[in-house]
């Protein structure tokens, strides 16, 4: 037996055969044309581009019935960045202007697109590079001659569970696969941002990522093990180690089961306290998958989805469609959409710049506040959105009053904007800020007062408060959520929105970590938002606590110079 280790990206235990495939290698021939021939050369990479994009679009307008809806705006993205002149022209003018044969042009530019991405502080950008190299890996399959996306042909027809092995899977990858009775993913790469992750999660298939080798040691056939919960993979383990995993499966099956029967039930705990749960989505057709899991409303909508991949800005009529569909989805459920926030290392024009420190340099509300007319278009499609149901606006990054007021003003400057043009909106828009900033955190009590709510983001409150960045494998151990300075920043927070009587949540991974439910519960905390697929398992710890007796467990604790043992509440 093999053991690998890497990342739990979706829950669950999967044992199976595996079906290694194999992906488009970027490592292509490079030669210079004849200038005679560079014509031809653009061409036959135009028509290419072309292809690809055509059969990204096919398979989303025929996708079957049963497919994840994150699959659909996968593709789509994909065929945004065909589209996009960065991947559409900038080859060509490569192959007139150096004389490169195609395949060259188009990896060379891509390969600058996917450093730009990996660059960028957020995780969830990072990961977007991934998108770069699964379109040029489709289009190189069409300079080759591949007639169609086909990843892996031998795993549909079986009878058995298999367990698809892979270096990366795109979305195009997916729906191929979606006829096949796979039971999980493990691949190379990937982090909890990843396609992969995102996809198997919204299909509660069992998933570990970021294995580095696995899609080298394991061969066509092998049995594995797929461990969803510690992030284990399992190369040909013994019959004893099979049996095991088989109890662990049917124990997770009943779990699952059980869970389905609380989505209605009240979110309260033991000594009557209602607790809101919330959802978090990236893009408009998630709000379906939020509803399904029995969310209360939309805790964070990132709105930078309609954004990225992609040359040019969104209008303000793009934005509002995108906003109004999710507020119309909830039907008078709340929706908080928080401002663009996107970091110093690539601004929204594709032009690239350099930042000594990202995480550090002009990113979110900083952003938008040093670019007023695009801020103000957005304002102005998140106002009229909210004439269709309840709407939140969050900023992200906020450090300083000053930039409050700065927002608020602008908030007020689009109001008037519309009303000389007549539109509607709500009356009265509930403001909030997240708290991901230290000096926010510390210095609540101005904050708190000036604004309708808070929103702790804890993951970058974590990473500025002790200096680590997660994705650096050299420092990641050391990213600590129970580190005690992070919990008495929370706490502060959370005790100051007490005090000023305005409502404080969590929308960072911390809210969706079950084994730290009992943990905010303690701290005070009243609404978490979260992953909808990690809805139901916060909500059934919920209901199991009693917050009284919790909120005397964690202040003994909190002033400890270690941190806290959750399993101990």
């Amino acid at each position: 037996m093999l053991a690998l280790y890497g990342l739990a990206a979706s829950r669950g235990y999967a044992i199976g055969r595996a079906v290694v495939l194999g992906a488009a290698a970027l490592e292509v021939s490079h030669y210079r044309i004849a200038p005679e021939d560079t014509d031809a050369e653009c061409e036959r990479l135009a028509e290419a581009v072309s292809v690809a994009r055509d059969d990204f679009l096919r398979l989303a307008d025929n996708l079957p019935p049963d497919s994840p809806r994150e699959i659909s705006a996968l593709l789509h993205v994909h065929a945004m960045l065909l589209a996009d002149p960065m991947l559409a022209q900038e080859p060509l003018n490569l192959i007139r202007e150096r004389h490169y044969n195609a395949e060259w042009a188009l990896t060379a530019q891509g390969q600058q697109l996917g450093e730009q991405f990996a660059a960028m502080s957020d995780e969830y950008f990072r990961e977007r590079s991934s998108d770069v190299r699964h379109v040029i890996e489709r289009v190189l399959q069409v300079l080759a001659g591949a007639p169609e996306i086909a990843p892996a042909d031998q795993a549909h027809g079986t009878g058995e569970s298999l367990i698809v092995v892979a270096h990366d899977i795109s979305p195009a990858d997916m729906v191929k696969l979606r006829g096949a009775k796979f039971a999980a993913f493990a691949t190379d790469l990937g982090g909890a941002t990843s396609h992969t992750a995102i996809v198997a999660r919204s299909m509660g298939v069992a998933a570990v990522v970021g294995l580095t080798n696995v899609c080298t040691l394991a061969r066509d056939g092998d049995t594995l093990v797929v461990d969803g919960e510690t992030g284990t993979v399992l190369i040909n383990p013994s019959q004893g180690i099979l049996a095991e995993y088989l109890e662990r499966q049917a124990w997770f099956a009943a779990e699952r089961a059980s869970l389905a029967l609380i989505k209605d039930t009240p979110s309260v705990t033991l000594d009557g306290i209602k607790i809101t749960l919330q959802a978090n989505i990236e893009w408009p057709e998630e709000a379906a998958s939020a509803l399904a899991a029995g969310a209360e409303g939309i805790g964070l909508f990132r709105s930078e989805f309609l954004f990225m991949n992609r040359h040019g800005l969104p209008d303000e009529e793009e934005q509002y469609q995108a906003y109004a569909s999710v507020v119309r989805a909830m039907e008078g459920r709340p929706v908080t959409i928080r401002t663009l926030d996107i970091g110093a290392d690539k601004t929204l024009d594709d032009e690239a710049t350099v930042a000594t420190n990202p995480a550090l340099g002009e990113r979110a509300v900083r952003y938008c506040l040093a670019r007023p007319d695009m801020f103000a278009t957005q304002l102005r499609a998140i106002l009229r959105a909210s004439a269709h149901g309840t709407v939140r606006i969050l900023l992200p990054m906020i450090a300083h009053m000053h930039e409050v007021r700065a927002c608020l003003a602008a908030i007020d400057s689009a109001r008037a904007e519309l009303d000389t043009r007549g539109q509607s909106y709500a009356e009265h828009i509930e403001i909030g800020a997240m708290v991901e900033i230290p000096a926010i955190a510390i210095a609540i009590e101005p904050f708190a007062e000036a604004l309708d709510f808070l929103s702790i983001g804890t993951n970058d409150l974590i990473q500025y408060t002790l200096a680590i960045d997660r994705a650096d494998p050299g420092v990641a151990r050391l990213y600590d959520p129970l580190h005690p300075a992070v919990l008495r920043l929370i706490a502060n927070t959370i005790n100051a929105g007490t005090r000023t009587g305005k409502p404080v949540s969590v929308c960072g991974e911390m809210a969706g970590e079950v084994s730290l439910t009992r943990l905010l519960l303690g701290l005070g905390l009243t609404s978490f938002s979260m992953h909808p697929q990690q809805l139901l398992d916060v909500k059934r710890e919920i209901l199991r606590a009693h917050t009284n007796a919790l909120r005397t467990k964690v202040a003994a604790v909190l002033n400890r110079a270690e941190p806290i043992d959750p399993k101990t509440l």
